[in-house]
């Protein structure tokens, strides 16, 4: 497996992205537009980024200044473990509240809040769990 949130990694959870359509068809259908970043906790910039289009993921690489609309952080370790066993909204919710889970950029309650985008939110780690 390559390195997490490296250029191949996001290359390879973009293609899980798009290949889920709880994950995909469902941000598609509202018109769901942004670009993340992923990394590690307390690190001073992001490891990788993707585009999301409609739902759709079109770009995936190694971050290189983009401007974020979400730049998600936890530590390696919290990482390595949903990698294993994606989380629940209450794990999700626990890290966040605890501090485990870092929204850099980008407003967690609000899309928690909004059932259209919390039910892709948690698939989305699912697809992380699933990148070779």
């Amino acid at each position: 497996m390559s390195e997490l949130f490296s250029a191949d990694w996001m290359k390879g959870f973009a293609a899980e992205w798009n290949g889920d359509p709880t994950l995909s068809d469902a941000l598609a259908q509202i018109g769901f537009t942004s670009t993340f970043a992923y990394g590690d906790k307390g690190d001073p910039a992001p490891k990788g980024v993707m585009v999301v289009e409609n739902g759709k993921a079109v770009s995936a690489g190694a971050y290189a200044g983009e401007v974020l609309n979400w730049d998600i952080r936890a530590a390696p370790e919290l990482w390595a473990k949903w990698l294993k066993k994606p989380p629940t909204m209450m794990d999700l919710g626990v890290a966040f509240t605890t501090g485990k889970l870092k929204f850099e950029v980008g407003d967690y309650g609000a899309m928690i809040k909004d059932a259209r985008m919390a039910g892709p939110f948690i698939k989305s780690f699912a697809a992380m769990a699933r990148v070779a």
